[in-house]
């Protein structure tokens, strides 16, 4: 017989569940034996979505449409998933937007899109679900950031600053769990080929296409099946694919040394773009 999945039985909720790594992390999960609970605005992605998970895993995922920067649509959403399932063993923060673009260009309101999503609604979920977690001392809490989240990307002032929030939140939160058996996760993903990754593209300025153009996108299956791996092994930093465990190693180890690297990198971008333009 083989060994059993570490997540069969266990009641996930998925925030961001509609599409990319959220649906990704959502079929895997189903198919380990989760029951799995599914968030996110649209209820028409929603409903595909799990009808996707359904035909992929054979298990019927709870959803329940709400947008995790609203306080009391999250509270709503714990409140139903404990009145149908009980209190998640697990829940992954995966629901987040971005909008690339010259710092001087992006409107003030993206910039507060990306924190009321990215960052707040983070910690919405996590406000909303740790009291249940604390009284009964276990649960594993996964935040999605992203590789710009700890490396200064350029293009991204918007949505690498509600990313390194994300890190920064984590970090602490880290800490502050793991006394009263609580685990942590952080996942800085690579350019992951979803919904969002082909949005972006036509915002994103010259030398943030340069520079992406020099890193692997990676499916969102792959990232999602990393993802799982590092939460079964407890891990608290997961980082799905080589090119971005090069890069925050690097980071970590240089330290302020890999800022001529990126400046290099924008600067090569900039001649390439100089000359295609002549």
């Amino acid at each position: 017989m083989g060994k059993a999945s570490p997540f069969a039985d266990k009641l996930v909720l998925i925030t961001g569940g509609s599409s990319g790594i959220g649906l990704a992390l959502a079929k895997g999960l189903a198919a380990q034996g989760a029951r799995v609970w599914l968030t996110g605005r649209r209820k028409d992605a929603l409903t595909a979505a799990g009808l996707e998970v359904e035909r992929a895993a054979g298990r019927t995922p709870g959803l329940f449409p709400a947008d995790v920067s609203d306080f009391a649509q999250v509270e709503a959403l714990l409140a139903e998933v404990a009145r149908r399932d009980g209190l998640p063993d697990l829940v992954i923060n995966s629901a987040g937007v971005t909008h690339p673009g010259y710092v001087q260009d992006i409107p003030l309101d993206i910039f507060r899109q990306m924190m009321d999503i990215n960052y707040f609604g983070t910690v919405n979920v996590v406000k909303a679900v740790l009291p249940g977690m604390l009284a009964r001392r276990s649960g594993h809490i996964v935040n999605i950031s992203s590789g710009a989240g700890f490396l200064g990307v350029f293009g991204y002032s918007a949505y690498g600053a509600s990313k390194y929030a994300v890190r920064g939140f984590s970090d602490v939160l880290r800490a502050e769990m793991k006394p009263h058996g609580i685990r942590v996760s952080i996942v800085f993903p690579p350019d992951t080929d979803t919904p969002q990754l082909a949005y972006e593209t036509p915002f994103k300025p010259p030398e943030t296409k340069a520079i992406s153009g020099n890193a692997k996108v990676q499916s969102a299956e792959a990232v999602a099946a990393a993802i799982l791996k590092g939460v079964a092994r407890g891990r608290y930093v997961i980082l799905p694919g080589f090119d971005i465990w090069l890069f925050y190693h690097l980071n970590n180890l240089l330290g302020n040394a890999v800022y001529p690297l990126m400046d290099w990198m924008v600067a090569d971008a900039r001649r390439k773009k100089s000359k295609l333009s002549r």
